[in-house]
């Protein structure tokens, strides 16, 4: 078996490289951190431990900072050797111990009245010290003068706390022997391991209740008379000690060994049994943190080995990731991986309105979609450019959603959904608006005869009621047509999110085959690099912004056309859906089709008789033209509601053949077309520059990792070797 202290300088280095240099805050590398309150003896079992007396030069204010000490028992060393770790080449430099005093203390009384959560690092050599890594933590304030110092105190709190709350920690709780009722820091300890699993506690100062103690209640005062839990380590101890302002009379080394043996005499001496005697004297506490301290680490070669293999992992694949957005930035093909990337997001978007289950960006209810909608155009301030309710007799927003909701039942109202349910869900809803089209103003006695002309005799009465519909019918259907565009604008311009992560996602999915490979490479390149991320976005809304306006140029011009000739609109479909008799299906013969021709013909009047039958009712006479004008305002509002429901009916097939497939086959060509700006070019060099910096960065950490697992691999093998040959 190798030696404990090529264990712990093995796994130390990998600590020191790894955890603390390369900041893996999650790394399983356990540690003690020693706790307790100002002036219980905490520095001075720090001192036992290495074997001499030392004072880090920190003020009156104390330590402020982590102080992490490592300790090596050395046995052939005939002095101690101190060292301090340089932060910026991370290596160890042997320095007298003054000077790592003076160093250390500057790096607390640095801090004035702060605190830091940044370590520093002390390594002791020596033949008396212990083998052992400890971190030593600021010691609490029990008083404060002022609000600097209760400041000072609660930046310390805050500050054990987190060290306190790591579970890879071992805290070593420094008490003074005494009444174990209370003890303050073992509370705070009780709060965050309320087990005692990883919790030790050193009653200190033993010396001093020696009187207290009788054959009768040694044990039990050892055990804590009943206030300490029975799972909780614990030891007792007498530590070195002398006169203030003066040199201590004996080497700490030897003056530490005779603290021990009184202490174990005096409690043998009353009687305490071999149990409890294993937990008094800092001889027993030594062997004990020894074979710990051997546990814990060995216990913890397999994670780190784990740790670091998946580290490598990790950062192998992210110095290719940078690589190729390098490769990718460079300024002779910056346009065509823009480019590529926009087509591919292009490409993408068909896949979304397809519908994803996997992707969970931009879920929205009904009535959170509608919500967002309309404070959208509240802070874009367009929200004039079209009806933002179906009626004026609703209240506000949350009349017609309650609506939607209660009334019209619209499906999947309550889920959650994206993409191309959404889009399902948005066409019953728009059509639902759009129904509340009525015709804005009463047609008056004097529309109907300014229509006439100059006699009642030279227009017919179906000239008169296209003109009364063509003159303003048609804008309550417009401006709620503006509604069904910006609604379905506004729908697109929140799937550009779901879009990047279904290409995220596939890498590793079961239907990443099914895709192109480069949909991955380029979702990462548009979510890091915010140039790609900007024009690909960019050119989404513009292309998005004019299918919007197409759509309501021609859905204008449709209805103009409509108006204009209501009869040609109002003809019904010809066509018949029946069910076929037998299983049988059959072509029809040219004889079949000459025949059916004819028939839908005629079918396909239906309507216009009855338009034919209204108008002949409407009388010619003069001296009934109040009789005339009541039946015309009859004609045109029935007109009106065919052709309103018919556009309502329609309104899925509108959306889709002038704004959604239009977009859907232009986009990529759009995306195709991208330009770089100056500003845009820029961007890019300072992405560079910053791409570089990280992949050396990247490059050192993974060198670093790489060399951690050949000491540890190499050194588990050693161990393996050792264990063969016993």
């Amino acid at each position: 078996m190798p030696k404990r202290t090529d264990l712990l300088d093995v796994l130390s280095e990998v600590k020191t490289r790894v955890q603390d240099k390369l900041g893996i805050v999650d790394f399983p590398m356990p540690q003690f951190i020693i706790i307790g309150s100002q002036s219980v003896g905490k520095s001075r079992l720090i001192e036992a431990m290495a074997g001499e007396q030392f004072n880090f030069i920190s003020g009156s204010l104390g330590s402020r900072r982590p102080t992490v000490l490592e300790f090596r028992n050395v046995e052939s060393a005939d002095v101690s050797k101190w060292y301090i770790l340089d932060a910026a080449t991370n290596q160890w430099q042997n320095k007298p111990t003054a000077q790592v005093m003076a160093i250390v203390g500057e790096s607390h009384n640095s801090l004035g009245m702060s605190v830091s959560s940044e370590p520093i690092y002390v390594r002791i050599e020596s033949s008396a010290c212990v083998d052992m890594q400890i971190v030593d933590l600021p010691g609490y304030r029990s008083y404060s003068s002022d609000d600097k110092s209760r400041a000072l105190a609660n930046q310390i709190e805050s500050l054990n706390a987190t060290f306190l709350n790591d579970p890879r920690n071992v805290v070593l709780c420094v008490e003074e022997a005494g009444d174990a009722a209370n003890l303050s820091s073992l509370r705070r300890v009780a709060e965050v391991d309320k087990d005692f699993k990883r919790s030790i506690l050193i009653r200190n100062k033993l010396d001093k209740y020696y009187s207290d103690l009788d054959s009768n209640n040694v044990n039990k005062w050892l055990d804590g008379m009943g206030d300490l839990p029975k799972n909780l380590k614990k030891f007792a101890l007498t530590l070195p000690h002398w006169g203030d302002g003066t040199a201590p009379p004996r080497p700490l080394g030897q003056l530490r060994e005779e603290m021990s043996t009184q202490d174990l005499n005096k409690f043998a001496g009353l009687g305490a049994t071999q149990g409890y005697l294993d937990t008094v004297g800092f001889a027993n506490f030594s062997k004990y943190m020894e074979r710990r301290t051997e546990r814990m680490f060995v216990e913890a070669i397999g994670p780190v080995l784990t740790k670091l293999r998946d580290l490598e992992t990790s950062m192998s694949d992210r110095e290719q990731e940078l690589k190729d957005e390098l490769e990718n930035s460079d300024p002779g093909q910056i346009l065509s991986t823009v480019r590529a990337c926009g087509m591919s997001f292009a490409n993408c978007l068909t896949h979304v309105m397809e519908g994803v289950i996997r992707s969970d960006i931009n879920r929205m209810q009904l009535d959170d979609e509608l919500r967002d909608f309309h404070e959208h155009h509240k802070k874009v301030g367009d929200s004039h450019k079209f009806e933002s309710l179906p009626s004026t007799d609703f209240g506000g927003l949350e009349d017609y959603v309650d609506y939607l909701r209660d009334y019209i039942k619209v499906p999947a109202f309550d889920v959650a959904i994206n993409g191309g349910a959404q889009y399902t869900r948005l066409m019953f809803e728009v059509e639902t608006f759009l129904r509340f089209s009525e015709i804005g103003i009463e047609t008056k006695k004097r529309d109907v005869l300014q229509s006439f002309g100059i006699s009642m005799g030279s227009v017919t009465w179906s000239d008169v009621v296209v003109k009364l519909l063509n003159h303003d019918a048609h804008l309550p259907l417009q401006k709620r047509v503006a509604y069904v565009g910006e609604r379905v604008k506004w729908f697109f311009q929140q799937q550009k999110d779901p879009i990047v992560q279904f290409m995220k996602g596939l890498k590793g999915s079961p239907d990443e085959k099914l895709f192109s490979v480069l949909y991955t490479k380029h979702a990462k390149l548009i979510e890091e690099n915010q140039t790609i991320r900007k024009l690909v976005f960019e050119t989404f809304d513009s292309v998005v912004d004019r299918q919007l306006q197409s759509f309501l140029e021609l859905f204008k011009a449709t209805l103009q056309a409509t108006f204009s000739n209501p009869w040609v609109f109002l003809k019904k479909t010809t066509a018949k859906l029946q069910e076929c008799e037998g299983d049988e299906v059959l072509l029809p013969s040219l004889d079949d089709t000459k025949q059916r021709i004819p028939r839908e013909i005629q079918g396909r009047t239906g309507i216009e008789r009855t338009v034919a039958k209204w108008l002949s009712e409407v009388p010619m006479e003069p001296h009934k033209i109040n009789d005339a004008v009541d039946k015309v305002q009859i004609l045109v509002l029935k007109v009106y509601s065919h052709i309103r429901s018919q556009v309502c009916d329609q309104v899925e097939l509108f959306c889709e053949s002038f704004f959604k497939l239009p977009l859907l086959r232009r986009l990529e060509e759009d995306m195709n077309k991208i330009e770089l700006s100056d500003v845009d070019k820029e961007g890019y060099r300072v992405r560079r520059t910053k791409l570089e910096k990280e992949g050396h960065a990247n490059s050192y950490g993974l060198k670093e990792v790489k060399d951690c697992l050949k000491i540890l691999s190499g050194f588990q093998l050693k161990t393996m070797a050792a264990n063969t040959d016993r």
